[in-house]
């Protein structure tokens, strides 16, 4: 039997948080899977005082840019995961595993990191074909921050924060920050 590792956490780390279905299997099978999913999220992120800078809710992964005040990312993600596994499987009348192993976490090193993995993030429903442009996925958290009708739960001026180096209006330098060609792949 072989034991899992404790991952190391850090107060203040920003990470890249990505998880899959069980053998390949979507997490998501319509609209009320993927809204409870948000409302677990935003109960995490309350209950654990994360700022949650991003997300996206593709059919079998989803993408989440975490910013964890504390080092509990462990704690809150099982917490979290596992609600949500139990409603999922309860609602849908299956038993065994939702997500494929641990959620993988890539911590965040560099502002040009977190403005590729945020860029990322919002083109991952273009780059599957799901929509043509990132504000057409409604599952994202993408077109609110544009639109600023993003849930109380999704730490906008945290967001904004990190891009006020850039200048200017922080809402217009997010759109064109996830806009701008050439951009590198961060992550998964």
């Amino acid at each position: 039997m072989t034991s899992q590792r404790p991952r190391v956490e850090e107060a203040g780390a920003i990470y890249h948080v990505c998880a899959r279905g069980a053998v390949g299997q979507d997490i998501f099978r319509d609209g009320t899977d993927r809204q409870r999913y948000l409302q677990f999220l935003a109960r995490t992120v309350r209950w654990a005082t994360w700022h949650c800078l991003s997300y996206c809710l593709m059919g079998n992964h989803i993408h989440l840019l975490l910013e964890t005040p504390k080092p509990n990312l462990a704690d809150g993600m099982m917490r979290f995961h596992g609600r949500y596994a139990t409603w999922f499987n309860r609602r849908h009348g299956l038993r065994g595993h939702v997500f494929q192993g641990r959620y993988v976490p890539v911590r965040i090193t560099s502002d040009r990191q977190l403005w590729t993995t945020l860029a990322y993030i919002v083109d991952n429903p273009v780059d599957a074909g799901f929509c043509s442009t990132p504000d057409g996925w409604p599952w994202s958290s993408h077109a609110a921050i544009l639109n600023d009708t993003a849930p109380p739960w999704l730490a906008e001026s945290r967001l904004f924060a990190f891009l006020g180096e850039l200048g200017g209006d922080p809402r217009t330098r997010y759109a064109e920050l996830v806009k701008r060609p050439g951009r590198l792949s961060w992550g998964a």
